[in-house]
């Protein structure tokens, strides 16, 4: 039976930033600790949020080592409106080209490109441990949600 890994949920405010399709900067870290930071398409699933890779890059490959990762949204209507998300990440090939070609439609309207010779996909899927989210410049608008210590 798998094991399901408890997250918080992503208020309901800034679930639009998820669904539109803008860009994620997304936060893995390297052998050494240092952070590696990549823009991606995003998708989202309930509370979690989706993400597709080629198994060869390195936050594939970071994120096997180290499930942590880190993402932020930047509203590009709104320079002060932005979600952050720390949480963990788990990997799966399972569907991975349905999934690749889903995020294709949703930011370029069309089918992912053809796999390269030998080119495989996989999925990761983040479950949420800390949201903060910024609908304006004041900082006591922001919603912060947590897992419990």
């Amino acid at each position: 039976m798998e094991e399901r890994v408890r997250g918080v949920a992503l208020p309901a405010e800034c679930l639009d930033l998820f669904d539109r399709p803008l860009l994620a900067s997304v936060a893995t870290l390297l052998d050494d600790g240092s952070p590696h930071v990549t823009p991606v398409w995003i998708m989202r699933r309930g509370d979690r949020l989706l993400l597709n890779t080629a198994t060869t890059r390195g936050k594939a490959r970071n994120l096997e080592r180290d499930p942590r990762i880190a993402l932020c949204i930047l509203d590009p209507d709104d320079s002060a409106r932005y979600v952050h998300v720390r949480g963990m990440a788990s990997l799966s090939t399972e569907g991975a080209r349905e999934v690749i070609d889903e995020l294709s439609h949703q930011y370029t309207g069309a089918d992912f490109r053809a796999l390269l010779p030998g080119e495989a996909r996989i999925n990761i899927v983040v479950t949420p441990h800390y949201v903060d989210y910024h609908p304006v410049h004041d900082l006591t608008k922001a919603i912060r949600v947590r897992i419990a210590d």
